[in-house]
């Protein structure tokens, strides 16, 4: 939800809901053109260059240290908010809507300083929820009833209001989902393995492994819900006008604007009242003078933090299908594999190798609204073809990370990951569904006994 690391390519990004400036335009406030607002997205949304630097956002959900079935009430959320928000932290800390928690690492030189700093910060932010009586928990949905929404913003309010539209999916992504999301640069102007077309084609074509490899959410609000990514399941209900990437046959950063123009605005923010938009209104007709007032290049800033598509350029190229990984560090492995097949060209030209073929199958709409992304949330690595690309492309990452600076423990970790998950067909949705007690006889996987009660406390995935 909130705006992930930017690579120091681009400018550093302001907490959700925050507007950046626009270097190099008019001032504030300045009605402008359709063309104008054109040349800004195409501005923006490619920093082209070497790529030089990592990102990565960390969401999780937090639970109680003790009992992780038992709800942890507002109040206390709130209370420990107000503890966190205070920490000595390299990253940025924000909260989510349902009170999730998030670290968006700064920019770092290189994948080690990345493990480095943000595995510091993880080390001050547990200590903190421990002496609260809390923990964070890697997964990809709240597998218990979620509480209330925390955050009582205009943005929000107007958020919830707006998917509530296209049914209950987006109300769940707000309060109960958290992830993994890496950040990479965009990379160079000019045509080849590490030119930012490629970089753009090869994000979408792997994004289906990685959410299959990483799918760690296969219970929500109780049940058992048939998907090893939940998460995954919820983002393709959000309508495609937010949450689809643009056609992929076209240039990049034409594709980008015309799918930033005709998207739906989410809301006109105001300085009083509620923050709503007339339905149907796109940006383009806003910039055209259908919505209730001009339209601004600060406008144009925060209808781009509203788009929700699996990979969004802000400068760099931000993934965000991954569902937040269990253990103290288990979200290292997603951040090492993928900047290892993107920042090693070598690794780049094999990985694009590899996926290429599952093109194939990505038929039915734009990511995620497609045949392949979809088994790949419903399956996970289940999937024969996904396995063996899975496999293939981690193989790839193992030899890549020592020529990234990557150390041995680092590499060791990726190591275990892949002969425990992908060279076995599983993923950690897997792990998660064996704790789980027997389902009773005669009910279908959407259908089973509710993680409330049927998850054993002290063997749930952390």
């Amino acid at each position: 939800m909130s705006q992930s690391s930017i690579p120091s390519s681009a400018s550093s990004p302001p907490p959700d809901g925050g507007v950046p400036a626009w270097p190099g335009t008019s001032p504030p406030g300045t009605g402008l053109g359709e063309e104008s607002f054109s040349d800004l997205v195409r501005g923006i949304c490619f920093k082209t260059g070497p790529p030089r630097t990592v990102g990565v956002e960390l969401e999780w959900l937090v639970h109680d240290a003790a009992d992780p079935l038992r709800e942890v009430s507002a109040d206390r959320l709130r209370a420990a908010h107000t503890v966190l928000k205070d920490l000595p932290l390299n990253s940025l800390f924000t909260v989510e809507p349902g009170g999730q928690l998030e670290l968006s690492s700064a920019p770092a030189p290189s994948l080690a300083v990345c493990v480095e700093q943000v595995s510091a910060d993880m080390v001050v932010l547990r200590g903190a929820l421990a002496a609260l009586g809390l923990r964070v928990t890697g997964l990809g949905t709240e597998p218990s009833l979620p509480g209330e929404r925390l955050l009582r913003e205009p943005r929000y309010d107007a958020m919830e209001r707006y998917l509530d539209r296209a049914g209950p999916a987006g109300r769940h992504m707000m309060r109960s989902s958290a992830s993994v999301q890496v950040c990479l640069d965009a990379g160079y102007e000019e045509p080849g393995p590490q030119g930012h077309h490629r970089r753009w084609h090869l994000a979408h074509l792997l994004g289906p492994v990685l959410v299959a490899a990483f799918a760690n959410s296969p219970v929500h609000e109780g049940r058992l819900t048939g998907w090893r990514s939940t998460r995954q399941s919820l983002w393709a209900e959000i309508e495609p006008g937010r949450s689809a990437a643009p056609p992929l046959d076209a240039e990049p950063r034409a594709a980008w604007t015309e799918r930033v123009l005709d998207a739906p605005v989410m809301c006109v923010r105001a300085e009083e009242g509620p923050w709503d938009a007339p339905e149907g209104l796109t940006f383009r007709d806003w910039v055209r003078g259908k919505g209730p007032r001009p339209v601004t290049e600060e406008d144009l800033a925060y209808h781009l933090t509203t788009l929700f598509p699996p990979v969004r350029p802000r400068g760099h190229l931000e993934l965000r299908m991954i569902d937040a990984q269990p253990g103290e560090d288990g979200w290292r492995v997603p951040l090492a594999v993928t900047c290892a097949l993107f920042d090693d060209a070598e690794a780049t030209e094999t990985a694009y190798r590899i996926v290429k073929p599952l093109a194939e199958r990505a038929t039915g709409g734009p990511a995620p609204h497609n045949a392949l992304w979809e088994e790949a949330a419903r399956s996970g690595l289940a999937d024969p073809e996904l396995r063996e690309a899975a496999t293939a492309c981690f193989a790839t990452a193992l030899q890549a990370l020592p020529r990234l600076g990557a150390g041995e423990e680092l590499t060791a970790q990726v190591a275990a990951f892949t002969e425990r998950y992908p060279r076995a067909g599983r993923c950690p949705a897997d792990d998660f569904l064996d704790t789980c007690l027997d389902i009773r006889p005669g009910r279908g996987p959407a259908e089973g006994p509710a993680a409330h009660g049927t998850v054993r406390g002290e063997d749930a995935p952390a």
